[in-house]
């Protein structure tokens, strides 16, 4: 007998991968994350993970580092469980999702291992900068402030999404309704480091109160915050509150804006960006890149240019 939420993606044209997502992220909505800093499985780069085949790029691995040459292993940081850029396979501790999985194509680009190495969003930067972790494909926007740390390199582009409750009671039609209202954000993320205060700003200047800011390590927990009536709305990654509304009936996305690149962030004294930069302008313009994106309804998320350090 086929679950219902199985049956409801499949209305929705949801990929069979994300499909399986629904079901962990109603599993686990109202749990915190399960937050490991082991690694995921440990295959190699693309092995038994669905990922396409990608032929190595000899002239990205000759960019590599000497260190990573020697070791045949990049140790990639992934945050929590949030589908669809980033869950567990069912039954398993191991992740899949875009980011993942763009992550394994960038292996099998420079002919080395991913090591999967999952952790709370706002630990990856000092993570990175303590060395246990050579890369993060994190759908992490890249700023002037983070680049002061992490080289970028873009893969793909996603937007902001505005999540309320079923039939917007509260009337939040977009970020400028915003003021005064109880927001849930990710720790660390984009729309609390750089949106919120630009809105805080606005809402001031207008003669209007700021926004009560309420911090969570996953989206999933502010979702559960929304629907128990303890936040007015969750402002997070398009992907994610997207698929998220898709799913849970009493949430709905008022507006869906400010799309942009994220990038792949490595140590700026690494010396890894010429060999990431190299193998991402193989992956963006293989089949294999925009099958991965298809497998998650993310063809929109696509991008023809692999920048470095574009601030956004």
């Amino acid at each position: 007998m086929k679950n219902p939420l199985q049956t409801r993606a499949a209305r929705l044209g949801l990929p069979a991968a994300v499909a399986t997502a629904a079901l962990l992220l109603t599993a686990t909505a109202c749990s915190p994350a399960s937050v490991t800093t082991a690694a995921a499985s440990g295959d190699a780069a693309g092995a038994g993970t669905g990922v396409p085949a990608l032929e190595v790029n000899q002239a990205a691995v000759d960019l590599l580092p000497a260190s990573i040459k020697a070791s045949k292993v990049l140790r990639v940081a992934i945050p929590t469980n949030e589908p669809p850029t980033q869950f567990y396979r069912e039954g398993t501790q191991e992740m899949t999702g875009t980011n993942p999985d763009v992550a394994r194509l960038i292996g099998e680009a420079l002919g080395v291992k991913v090591d999967i190495q999952v952790a709370n969003f706002d630990s990856i930067i000092p993570g990175l900068a303590a060395n246990r972790y050579d890369m993060t494909v994190s759908s992490m926007t890249p700023t002037a402030k983070r680049m002061e740390v992490l080289d970028f390199v873009d893969y793909m582009q996603i937007g902001n999404a505005i999540a309320v409750p079923k039939g917007n009671p509260g009337q939040i039609k977009d970020e400028n309704a915003l003021c005064g209202k109880k927001v849930g954000l990710l720790t660390g993320s984009y729309q609390l480091t750089v949106n919120v205060p630009a809105y805080d700003q606005a809402c001031t200047a207008a003669g209007k109160e700021t926004i009560q800011r309420s911090e969570f390590q996953d989206t999933r927990q502010a979702i559960s915050a929304l629907t128990s009536g303890r936040l007015d709305t969750v402002l997070a990654d398009s992907p994610i509150l997207n698929f998220a509304a898709s799913q849970n009936p009493q949430i709905e996305v008022a507006k869906t804006y400010e799309f942009a690149p994220v990038g792949v962030g490595v140590p700026r004294e690494s010396g890894l960006v010429k060999s990431v930069s190299a193998a991402l302008n193989a992956v963006i313009k293989s089949d294999s890149y925009a099958k991965v994106l298809a497998k998650y309804g993310l063809q929109t998320s696509a991008i023809t240019d692999a920048r470095v350090n574009f601030a956004q």
